[in-house]
């Protein structure tokens, strides 16, 4: 399918009009958002391997994508939840946790990957 189609034009708008549904209903996404972009900051001021860069845009965009799927959960949740009753809570916790274990440790696999930068620059100084 080239990228020119009617259908892939209309399948981009649908995800792009997504990700601004998601940016401005979840505070969430926009702090990942920001996270992120910060994240893009130091990739760039950093000296960094290019399989650190890779990695670690690996990690944010996993959290981006957990939090979109994340909101796309509870979404449906809320849809279905007369329904599903005493278990509506619990799919949203178990998705939630989901989006804390993934956020925690990609903060531990920065920290892993840009703390001995950050001291091999305070040791220069």
């Amino acid at each position: 399918m080239p990228m020119s189609s009617p259908s892939f034009r209309k399948s981009l708008s649908h995800a792009i009009r997504g990700l601004k549904l998601a940016f401005k209903t979840e505070k969430s996404f926009r702090i990942q958002i920001v996270t992120s972009i910060a994240l893009l900051v130091i990739l760039f001021i950093l000296p960094l391997f290019t399989w650190e860069r890779v990695m670690l845009l690996l990690v944010a965009m996993i959290v981006l994508v957990l939090e979109l799927l994340n909101s796309s959960v509870e979404r449906l949740v809320d849809l279905i939840k007369p329904q599903l009753q005493q278990h509506a809570g619990e799919i949203k916790d178990v998705m939630a946790g989901a989006v804390l274990l993934v956020s925690v440790f990609s903060i531990v696999f920065a920290a892993v990957i840009l703390i001995p930068h950050l001291i091999a620059i305070i040791n220069r100084v």
